[in-house]
């Protein structure tokens, strides 16, 4: 190639790439327009794309590959959010534009037609008064952190959760100081970044503000010290982050006046067990007053297991967890209740139990005595890899199996749970900041010689992907999920 035509053809590259800049600003634009306008949230293959850099939305589109044959074009992206945009009858929604993407299989289609039709479940816009439910978080450790950073920044309008109070349990003398260190946690986090917005500490620490959401600093050492009507917070759901409890007796004394339902973000001993997209459909959350959202890896299985169970039955298995340190265990050799957790997390693996496998029977009765698991702690602050060894009741092939589960994380229940990754360089970091519960690894799979026993591996962000599950069943315990299509 000459010097000239090689010139020619770098202008001809940057020249296309400014042109894709100006279509994902354009299509950033309409984000913004519908979800603060009209409560309409866009996403791409049940990515966020709302304040998201146009490099960065450019980028989704090649991260379409996972779920489609084809380039995906930000030219129909755009068309098709322009064609939501000026579909006036849609309302309140969250609506993956590669999903329509993907199914606009047509050359030279009428897009206003087609999403009409697609949409036409969608209710309707109108200009009734927005409802919300209250939120309560008691603890403000990990998780309560990422929880209140995923409901303040899909806060939108006020529509579905408001979140209004933090419970804290005091361990300084001056609270106002304590409410500023605490705040500068949820400001700055080594793994997750910084927080997107503004974080300010008003009065005497009795009240911050987090993008405009103004919320009460609680300081209770046990929930029977609280009225939160006091507070102005009526039914709200109160989502306890401590682990302290984990029964319904001793949780149900979170319900005092002002909360009306219970989460707890850790595995339950004689509540609902629920991993959202699973068996969250089975739930009476009209009637239930205190569930659990389980474990982090619970979340993270689950949805592979049930996938694969459907489409091939489970003899048996095996899961063997990679699982990042936690606050659980030591950073220095020191004493410990439990075998091997007093040895150093960040300089040691640490083999150790995990009741996820056991607690797959309380979401999946029927796989109840198939699962076995265990666990080992390694030395990296989060994410963690589940292992899945299943025996299969109906032989397949391995291009079968990635086929089902490929087709899992496009279509039905679990599309928000799992992830398709063909990725052949995927590392733990590349899943930090992942919202669904695992990010299946599609190189990795393996597949034994009669075609009964799969290996299957899942990645999954133990802290922020189990964040957003607690948040989907937050939305169903208070009914105020909206429709979506994915």
């Amino acid at each position: 190639m000459s010097e000239l035509s090689f010139n020619e053809s770098t202008e001809l590259a940057l020249q296309q790439w400014r042109e894709k800049e100006k279509k994902a600003l354009e299509l950033s634009k309409i984000v913004g327009e519908l979800r603060f306008d009209r409560s309409i949230e866009l996403l791409l293959f049940r990515r966020d794309l709302y304040d998201v850099r146009p490099t960065e939305i450019i980028n989704y589109h090649l991260f379409a590959k996972n779920y489609v044959d084809t380039d995906l074009s930000i030219d129909l992206t755009l068309g098709i959010a322009k064609a939501i945009q000026s579909n006036i009858h849609i309302g309140a929604s969250r609506i993956d534009i590669g999903k329509l993407a993907s199914e606009c299989t047509s050359q030279g289609i009428d897009l206003n037609q087609f999403v009409a039709q697609k949409l036409g479940n969608a209710p309707l816009d109108t200009d009734h008064t927005i409802a919300h439910r209250d939120v309560v978080l008691y603890g403000f450790g990990r998780i309560g952190r990422l929880v209140a950073r995923r409901i303040i920044s899909s806060t939108g309008r006020g529509e579905q959760l408001r979140l209004k109070a933090i419970v804290i349990r005091p361990s300084m003398k001056v609270r106002l100081e304590e409410v500023n260190k605490r705040m500068a946690l949820m400001e700055i986090d080594s793994i997750h970044g910084a927080f997107p917005g503004t974080v300010q500490v008003l009065e005497d620490g009795d009240i911050v503000e987090i993008n405009g959401n103004k919320i009460h600093m609680i300081f209770a050492n046990d929930p029977s010290e609280i009225n939160y009507e006091n507070y102005g917070i009526k039914d709200a759901i109160l989502i306890d982050n401590t682990g302290m409890w984990d029964t319904k007796e001793k949780l149900s004394a979170h319900l005092r006046p002002g909360i009306k339902k219970v989460i707890l973000t850790a595995p339950g001993k004689d509540i609902p067990n629920i991993v959202v997209g699973a068996n969250h459909q089975q739930i009476d959350f009209e009637n239930e007053t205190v569930v659990c959202a389980a474990s982090c890896t619970t979340n993270a299985i689950v949805p592979v297991i049930q996938t694969m169970d459907n489409e091939f039955g489970i003899e048996k298995g095996h899961i063997e967890t990679v699982h990042a340190y936690t606050s659980d265990q030591n950073l220095l050799d020191n004493f410990h209740k439990k075998p091997r957790r007093g040895r150093g997390a960040p300089i040691n693996m640490v083999i150790t139990s995990t009741g996820a496998a056991s607690a797959v029977a309380k979401v999946l009765p029927n796989l109840k005595g198939k699962l076995t698991g265990n666990a080992v702690r390694v030395p990296v602050p989060n994410v963690s890899l589940a292992i899945l060894n299943l025996t299969l009741e109906k032989p397949s092939t391995r291009e079968e199996i990635l086929a089902k589960l490929r087709h899992a994380c496009l279509h039905g229940d679990l599309v928000e749970q799992m992830q398709y990754s063909t990725n052949e360089e995927y590392v733990s970091s590349n899943a930090v900041g992942t919202t669904v519960a695992s990010v299946i690894d599609v190189p990795s799979t393996i597949l034994s010689n009669d075609g009964k026993t799969v290996t299957l591996y899942a990645w999954y962000d133990n802290e922020y992907g189990y964040t957003c599950q607690v948040v989907r069943l937050a939305k169903h315990v208070a009914q105020v999920r909206r429709y979506a299509y994915y």
